[in-house]
């Protein structure tokens, strides 16, 4: 499964590097709380748990109105009492952009997070528990989000936006014979702007 997660990521970076060629690019950054809690439950949740996301991207389809794209992202994650982690995902992504600013947008992603615990582990060996040293755990990441986002130009569809996204994803498998998946939410706040944008658009 981690195989071919990565192949898919490898893939659709490929893509994003010869579409860039000939659109303008979007790069996004944002800041989020993660919170292990049930889909769409709870918005703003504490205490909190930060991560950090940049990513990248490039269009299937754009019209006056919508925006139908692919991203790429990577990000860490801080979870003081369960684990930190990082991860790379690509995300379906559709933008309904209205002419006064407002976009309206959803996403379905997946991915790829590898975390480590934030406490001690311990092996129980030759009768007594000794330190173990943590590789880390790989699971795969399914996501789901909607949001709003501002463009700072109203009527440039490719202007400098700020955004908000909640976001609910599963990591699979969290504890094998336990806890097969585990759902998270995300509350996200970040901005994106495009590069190569040719002059005169």
């Amino acid at each position: 499964m981690k195989q071919h997660l990565l192949f898919f990521l490898a893939a659709t970076l490929w893509m994003q590097s010869v579409k860039a060629q000939k659109h303008p690019t979007p790069v996004t950054i944002s800041v989020f709380n993660e919170a292990t809690a049930i889909p769409f439950t709870r918005f703003i949740t504490t205490p909190v748990h930060p991560g950090v996301q940049a990513g990248s991207g490039f269009s299937y389809r754009e019209r006056k109105h919508a925006y139908l794209f692919q991203s790429i992202n990577i990000g860490y994650i801080f979870h003081k009492k369960l684990y930190h982690g990082f991860f790379i995902n690509t995300e379906l992504s559709y933008d309904y952009k209205f002419n006064f600013g407002l976009n309206i947008k959803t996403l379905l992603g997946i991915g790829y997070l590898h975390s480590f615990t934030t406490q001690k582990e311990y092996q129980f060996e030759n009768g007594n528990y000794q330190s173990k040293r943590d590789k880390g755990n790989s699971r795969a990441m399914l996501s789901v989000g909607t949001g709003l986002g501002y463009r700072l130009q109203k009527r440039n569809f490719c202007s400098p936006e700020i955004f908000m996204m909640y976001q609910s994803w599963a990591e699979y498998p969290y504890s094998p014979g336990f806890i097969p998946v585990m759902t998270h939410t995300n509350l996200q706040l970040g901005t994106k702007f495009f590069i190569n944008q040719k002059k005169g658009k």
